[in-house]
């Protein structure tokens, strides 16, 4: 079984019914033991940086997203899932991120529309990363974001987008993979991405 993170905040019945099309079981969960006890987890989300962190806390699934990272098994991060683990965000400055990834997440900035809404093209720095296979450089997918993650170490952006400036739309080390792009809604490019996962 592969466990959706619950904490009140993402398209949760989306990814969901997405993954489900791939032809994989799906449960949508905000018990601590049945994302202990999953094959794979994926943590998506939307809204604000502090609140998540707060709602995680509260539900207290904060502990078992950190022992599922650990554990080794495969683990998707997706949009506000991803920036979630570094260790903190200019939305909210003094709230504590995951700190799986050192770095900070920023505001865009400059003169273009923000959020960053609608879609965009992926260059693929990492070819070796598992979930892209068969994804082409250059492939549009859906984002909606205000913010971006910067990781310290650049070694672990698997794609960037350009959007001002590049910034690193997915990030892959070991069994980890999150994505600022949102797979669910990328039709059938993004539906390759979860089959990929799925499959690990």
């Amino acid at each position: 079984m592969i466990a959706i993170i619950d904490y009140g905040m993402g398209n949760l019945r989306s990814v969901q019914k997405a993954v489900e099309h791939v032809g994989f079981p799906a449960a949508v969960t905000s018990d601590p033991r049945e994302v202990a006890r999953a094959k794979k987890v994926i943590f998506p989300g939307v809204g604000a940086f502090g609140d998540a962190m707060a709602e995680l806390e509260k539900r207290g699934l904060t502990a078992p997203i950190l022992e599922s990272i650990r554990s080794g098994k495969p683990f998707l991060g997706i949009c506000l899932g991803l920036q979630l683990l570094f260790e903190s965000s200019q939305e909210n400055p003094g709230v504590r991120g995951f700190g799986v990834f050192k770095g900070a997440v920023e505001k865009f900035a400059g003169d273009f529309k923000i959020p960053h809404m609608g879609w965009n093209q992926i260059r693929i720095r990492n070819k070796a990363c598992p979930i892209l296979k068969d994804i082409a450089d250059g492939t549009y997918l859906y984002f909606v974001h205000s913010y971006y993650v910067a990781p310290r170490d650049t070694a672990i952006a698997a794609c960037t987008t350009d959007y001002g400036n590049d910034f690193v739309s997915m990030v892959w080390k070991d069994n980890i993979y999150a994505t600022q792009f949102h797979p669910e809604k990328s039709q059938e490019n993004g539906l390759k991405i979860l089959r990929n996962f799925c499959r690990l």
